[in-house]
């Protein structure tokens, strides 16, 4: 038996999905436990490409019992069109389970997180405007609905009547902008709960007994550490906790029963939407590394901004999330290139800084500082042995353990699940 956490190790985008997709094999179960439709894995099998958002990447096994827990938003109306394309494409969905605890995103969820972006003018975040926010918002006002909620018959239309009443007003004095009909919103989320009642389960006690009874389980996070709440690029984060102790409180179950964790890194750094980004690059060598690693929001299709590998984020990464091993993706996008660096610490106010700071307005100060390796052009998409990569890959990786001071698990030299190269069996 083994529980593995996975984390995004820098902003989100690391190629979670692919990763989660490979372990999934060898789980039994599959957790995603924080965040909501405001991100995406893409997943490839067998040439064919998946974009999933709120379900698991392990529902492409059939076998495999998937599970939304509390720690997600989710909006009923994103899940039954992602289920409703599964279901096209032949993938079955009926081992799927949803956390009666989790909390549901209305549609003046979205609207509030429009609106409010727009406010901000200059100082926006660059959220996905997915109501993700607003929704997290009212959980914490207490104010939220659930979809043990929902699924109640009484309850629902009473919870529902006073927060359209006091959102509407919101709307209206502070936005001017049209509200919400009580009834088509009724109307549409008593839909939604016939769909999530047969699939609404108590995912603490579900996840608990599948580690009693020594299943293998896969806790699967989406965005990456910088994008935490507390120990991100604040404001510019998301609105939950992507660092591994949000594993625990995401799906209801202890630290102790936690064997590893493990942190997903691309050979490179990216990030989407607004903040500080030292090592990005503002030349024709981050369009091609865009190009090349098709680096496009699976859930927005916006740019992402590209950069050297930085490991003072990775190591602080390391830190925060207690990080056992590192997962590499995306080496093949480096090939080609004569040239390869690595940031290893930070040039402010003349002094090299190793440790990642918490001020933004110190961090954009922040110049990196450079390591360079020769790189290579040896094709390593089909390399699935160590020993087989390229004298100069292998040097590569190996400053970035040296950096972080962890230990790299799994290599990623493609798209496809059968372009890993393995160093160490996770569930073993």
């Amino acid at each position: 038996m083994s529980t593995v956490v996975i984390i995004g190790a820098q902003w989100g985008d690391e190629g979670k999905g692919k990763v989660t997709d490979f372990l999934a094999e060898k789980a039994e179960l599959i957790v995603r436990y924080q965040g909501g439709n405001n991100a995406g894995h893409t997943v490839v099998v067998d040439d064919q490409e998946f974009k999933l958002h709120l379900i698991p990447s392990g529902i492409l096994y059939p076998d495999k019992l998937c599970v939304i827990g509390n720690g997600v938003v989710i909006d009923p109306k994103v899940l039954k069109e992602e289920l409703d394309s599964l279901k096209q494409r032949g993938v079955p969905t009926g081992k799927l389970c949803v956390s009666q605890r989790a909390h549901v995103i209305m549609p003046y969820h979205r609207q509030l997180d429009a609106v409010e972006e727009e406010k901000k003018g200059d100082a926006k975040i660059g959220t996905t405007k997915r109501g993700i926010g607003p929704t997290y918002t009212d959980k914490a006002s207490r104010v939220g609905i659930r979809v043990v909620d929902l699924l109640d018959k009484e309850e629902f239309p009473k919870l529902l009547k006073r927060n359209i009443e006091l959102k509407n007003e919101l709307f209206a004095k502070l936005y001017n902008v049209e509200g919400f009909s009580y009834e088509e919103v009724l109307a549409e989320y008593q839909g939604y709960a016939e769909m999530l009642e047969p699939m609404a389960e108590d995912v603490s006690l579900l996840v608990h007994n599948a580690i009693k009874e020594g299943k293998n389980v896969l806790f699967e996070g989406a965005q990456g550490t910088l994008l935490d709440l507390d120990h991100g690029t604040y404001p510019y984060v998301t609105s939950s906790h992507p660092t591994a102790a949000a594993a625990c409180l995401g799906s209801g179950v202890g630290p102790t029963k936690i064997d590893r964790v493990l942190g997903i890194v691309k050979a490179y750094t990216t990030r989407v939407g607004e903040g500080p980004f030292p090592t990005e690059l503002h030349d024709e060598l981050g369009e091609e590394i865009r190009k090349n690693g098709h680096e496009y929001g699976t859930t927005t299709g916006r740019p992402r901004r590209c950069g050297w590998f930085d490991a003072v984020i990775v190591r602080y990464a390391a830190r925060i999330s207690g990080l056992d091993s590192l997962a590499i993706t995306k080496l093949d996008v480096l090939t080609g290139l004569p040239v390869i660096k690595l940031c290893s610490g930070y040039r402010y106010k003349g002094e090299i800084i190793r440790e990642f700071p918490a001020s933004l307005k110190e961090l954009a100060k922040c110049e990196p500082v450079y390591e360079e390796f020769p790189g290579w052009n040896e094709d390593i998409s089909q390399v699935t042995r160590y020993e087989d990569l390229p004298e100069n890959a292998k040097r590569y990786l190996e400053r970035i353990v040296e950096l972080t001071e962890v230990k790299i698990a799994i290599i990623g030299v493609g798209v496809k699940r059968n372009q890993t190269i393995i160093l160490e069996d996770l569930f073993a």
